[in-house]
């Protein structure tokens, strides 16, 4: 799959791919917001912090399955178009949040900005790939990505600290203006990018053939083992590893930055090779897992063993970007939301599972059960190794 356009200069390639980056940041940032500043929104709109915490479920499906429906009914227009359309349709979500003292219509607003953030990751992918020669597709895509990572590592903190300071419509409020200046940058850096293929109808049979489910397939599985674990280490780092207090945040900020670091650095390594990327990250990610296990009472190595986690982790989700747009093949523009969406249901699920485990074992029971997932990773990654493009015969 090729989107191709024809060469930027080095100075514009540089400004497109940072105002991707820019608005991958403030919408991976508003996604996650929610959990920092859960409790404020309960106590003010008069609900529940489980009632509260059904936003961060309704965002996650938004993304999921209306992001891939925006991308479909989108696919024929400019792709500058279509992120900048996202933008403003995100603002306006963001604003019912910052003006609504109704649960239901924030919980509505949730759903659509989830489903916008879908369309807008699509189409990012798009421009991305498109300003880049096709053996630097690698990193174009972890400059996308890496907006994501580096929102959970500093943009999530510095929205919950904006929230305890002014209240969670302030943070909400900052979502609005960085999202005004991203829509801004966008109009102004980013080239046209005129649709490729065909429409969503012929695009399906590729987007959605065999070899591109089990590589979606191998994503909900990296993203549920990741989660499972993830979900609860702070119970884990503070009734295993004894550590507690701001020691915690210091112990997340590492990891976190860790994973900045693999988006970041997986780009060349999927440039390389993104199906053997995927085999040794996801072989690392899950022995990293395994050592958390059985290493997880001594911080200096927990903390070790995190960063490696992040790192790996990480540093696989450019190739699963990549391996699901070069199976794609024609049907790479319908299938780059995809990935974003098998992502989210691999955290509903590993949340779950994970959440299961320590409530029914001790607080190393999450851990073990993304390690069990884990393991399905290393032998979907090698499996899925061997699929190939669509051969040119293929191609109408």
């Amino acid at each position: 799959m090729s989107t191709q356009q024809a060469a930027l200069s080095p100075a514009r390639t540089t400004l497109a791919l940072a105002t991707l980056f820019t608005g991958m940041f403030v919408l991976g940032s508003a996604e996650l917001l929610v959990v920092g500043v859960l409790n404020l929104i309960a106590a003010d709109l008069g609900v529940s912090i489980p009632t509260a915490g059904t936003l961060v479920t309704a965002y996650a499906l938004g993304l999921a399955i209306g992001g891939p429906a925006l991308a479909a009914l989108t696919i024929k227009l400019d792709k500058r178009l279509v992120l900048a359309g996202s933008l403003a349709l995100f603002i306006l979500g963001n604003l019912v949040a910052v003006l609504t003292a109704d649960y239901t219509l924030f919980l509505v607003a949730r759903v659509g900005a989830g489903a916008v953030q879908g369309l807008f990751i699509a189409a990012a992918f798009a421009v991305g790939v498109s300003v880049v020669p096709p053996e630097r597709r690698g990193r174009a895509i972890s400059v996308v990505v890496s907006g994501i990572a580096v929102s959970a590592a500093l943009g999530v903190p510095l929205g919950t600290l904006v929230g305890q300071t002014l209240g969670w419509r302030g943070s909400f409020a900052a979502i609005v203006v960085l999202s005004g200046l991203a829509l801004v940058a966008t109009l102004a850096l980013l080239p046209s990018v005129p649709p490729t293929g065909g429409g969503a109808g012929s695009q399906a049979r590729y987007a959605f053939a065999p070899r591109v489910l089990a590589v979606l397939f191998l994503n909900f599985l990296v993203f549920a083992s990741l989660y499972a674990a993830l979900t609860y280490l702070v119970p884990f780092l503070e009734r295993v590893t004894g550590i507690s207090g701001p020691l915690v945040s210091v112990f997340l900020l590492a990891y976190g930055v860790a994973t900045a670091v693999g988006s970041f650095g997986g780009g060349r390594f999927a440039d390389r090779g993104a199906a053997r990327t995927l085999v040794v990250a996801s072989t690392g990610a899950t022995l990293s897992l395994a050592t958390l296990y059985f290493v997880g009472s001594t911080a200096f190595l927990v903390a070790l063993v995190l960063l490696a986690w992040g790192v790996f982790s990480f540093g696989m989700v450019p190739s699963l970007q990549y391996r699901v747009l070069d199976l794609a093949g024609p049907g790479g523009a319908l299938a780059q939301s995809l990935p974003a969406s098998a992502a989210n249901i691999g955290i509903a699920f590993g949340s779950f599972a994970g959440g299961v485990a320590i409530g029914g074992f001790s607080a190393s029971a999450a851990v073990l059960t993304g390690l069990a997932v884990g393991v399905l990773t290393i032998v979907a990654a090698w499996a899925t190794s061997y699929l190939k493009p669509p051969v040119p015969q293929e191609v109408p």
